[in-house]
This record gives structure tokens, C-alpha cells and sequence, in this order.
């Protein structure tokens, strides 16, 4: 097993298909195909499932792309090191559900970096979608939350996925209202006080169960609901229909100004939130970083807002 067969094999798997991989790496996509089927004879394992629709990665395969993808970041280190060579591009992505402070953590990362050059991805999207990304290594670091509701079910995911949940901080909940909202001016709201408005929530596409909401109280009807796909909508929305939705209580001024105002909402209920991570696989430089700035972020937030549960 050479460097370069792993290097083959990350490109395969970041690519989804032999045939792109092949034009990414300015090679045959016979020969590219032979690499990869000479390195699955040498493992004695399928790395890939092979569809009309392009390549996967078998269980085997997931296993082996994260010790894979740790040789070859170990080896751009050590080239930088003793042979002097242009700093390697720095690599991450993350997948997130929908929320301000892991943008405002991402900024820091970045500003942060001091590589030549980056690919970084930041992935906003849907509950289940995250779990599956740090499962499958789309992505090094996911962020949801878990409550009293929902928990039962996401371990259980997370357990099957092979994936761990490492607690940030566990949140009072609250609603995101525009500065002009009535609401925007009450030390607290009841569940009662938000009858007459537009409730605003994320849809989850196919896995659209109550226990992937992004939002607690999923199993409440409301007189108007509307479900958007986007954070930059809803913000929008809250100040264009005096609507609101429920969230940790976390807003960055520095990212959304002074438009939006969290109020604390009256329900027996938490927003317990945290990051997870493939087991058995060791964050890289960037999304230790990144995490590092997830910690700030949470330890700056008033304590008024949160509980540390």
C-alpha cells in the first residue's frame, strides 16, 4: 500500500465517481479503476459499492477513508517539514443544523488559519443529513441538538452511525423575534402569546419526523406555520411577517445586527447542544480550531441564556 493508492482512494471518495476522480487526477479512469481494485485486493476488503449511479463507500470503506485521510495528513506535515515544501492546503467541512454561532465559530476559524490555501465547507442542512455526513466523513464535525423528546431516537442514530456526541452547553429555549415584534419587548413569552403569529421552522425534506426537528415543540400544530430551508429566510421572514421561531437564544450581532431580538419562551423544556464526531477519528488541525471557537462562543453567551446542565 503506497501514498499514492491512498491518495487515489480519498479522491475516489470525495468524488463519488471514478470517472470525475479520474479527470481530477489527470489520469485514465481504467487506470484509476485498477488502482483502486489493486488496493482492495492487497486490503482483502471492498472499499467501494459500485451503482450505475456512481461509487459509495461500504462500511469497510468509511472505516478506512478516516485512518486514510490521517496518513495522508500526516505526510503533508512531515513534507513541510523536512523538505521544505509549500505549506498543504488546509481542509475542512462542516455540517450544521441552522444556527448563528457555529457561522460566527467558522468565521473565527478562518481568520484564524494561516495557510496559503484553503477548501473549507460549511454545510447548513437538515438533521439527519448531518448525521450521515460525519457518518459516511463528508464532513469532520456535525452540530445538532438533543432535548428530552428527541433524545431517545438521535443516540440511537448516532450509536448506529458510529458516531459520539461531545455536550457544548445546554440551552434555555427561546424565540427569535424582529426588534419591532410586540414580543421583542417582553422579559418572557407564553406559549399562549404566540398564537396570532407565523411560527417559522426548518423543513427536514424526506425525514421529515418530529424527532429531526430543529425546533422543540414539534409535535404542537399552529395556526400559521411556514417551513424555508434557509437561516437568511427566516430572518427575513421574522421582520418581514412579525413571525418567530424557536431556538437556543444564541444571536450574533456581529452577523445579524440589532434586528433580531431572543426572548425567553416559558416551556419545561432544554435545547442540550453539542458537536459529534466520527469515533475513532482524530480532528484535524482546523476542526480543533473550529471547536475551540464553538467553546468561546458558548462560555460568552450570558449565563442568563443558558444552563450548564
Amino acid at each position: 500500500m503506497t501514498l499514492q493508492q491512498l491518495k487515489y482512494f480519498v479522491e475516489v471518495a470525495n468524488s463519488g465517481s471514478i470517472r470525475t476522480a479520474a479527470k481530477l487526477l489527470y489520469m485514465s479512469q481504467p487506470s484509476l479503476s485498477r488502482a483502486i481494485k489493486e488496493l482492495e485486493h492487497e486490503l482483502q476488503i471492498s472499499l467501494f459499492a459500485r451503482t450505475m449511479a456512481g461509487v459509495f463507500l461500504t462500511p469497510e470503506g468509511v472505516e478506512f477513508s478516516g485512518y486514510a485521510r490521517q496518513v495522508l495528513e500526516q505526510a503533508k506535515l512531515l513534507e513541510h517539514r523536512y523538505f521544505h515544501n509549500k505549506p498543504s492546503k488546509s481542509l475542512c467541512s462542516i455540517s450544521t443544523q441552522h444556527y448563528a454561532f457555529a457561522v460566527n465559530a467558522f468565521v473565527n476559524m478562518v481568520k484564524q488559519t494561516d495557510s496559503e490555501e484553503y477548501n473549507f465547507t460549511l454545510r447548513e442542512t437538515r438533521t439527519n443529513e448531518i448525521i450521515e455526513d460525519v457518518k459516511t466523513l463528508r464532513s469532520e464535525i456535525g452540530i445538532l441538538f438533543k432535548n428530552p423528546f428527541n433524545e431517545k431516537v438521535i443516540n440511537k442514530l448516532l450509536h448506529e452511525s458510529d458516531v459520539i456526541f461531545h455536550h457544548l452547553f445546554t440551552a434555555k429555549p427561546h424565540i427569535f423575534v424582529s426588534s419591532s415584534n410586540p414580543l421583542a419587548s417582553k422579559n418572557n413569552v407564553d406559549l399562549a402569546d404566540l398564537t396570532d403569529y407565523p411560527c417559522i421552522t426548518f423543513e427536514q425534506g424526506i425525514n421529515n419526523s418530529f424527532y429531526f426537528s430543529e425546533e422543540i415543540l414539534s409535535i404542537m400544530t399552529h395556526k400559521k406555520n411556514i417551513s424555508v430551508s434557509d437561516r437568511a429566510t427566516v430572518f427575513n421572514l421574522l421582520i418581514g411577517l412579525n413571525a418567530y421561531t424557536i431556538s437556543t437564544g444564541i444571536v450574533s450581532s456581529d452577523l445579524n445586527g440589532d434586528n433580531i431580538k431572543a426572548v425567553p419562551l416559558n416551556v419545561d423544556d432544554y435545547m442540550k447542544v453539542g458537536y459529534i464526531l466520527k469515533s475513532g477519528i482524530m480532528p484535524n488541525k482546523q476542526v480543533r480550531m473550529f471547536i475551540d471557537e464553538l467553546k468561546k462562543v458558548a462560555s460568552q453567551v450570558s449565563t442568563s441564556n443558558l444552563s450548564t446542565i
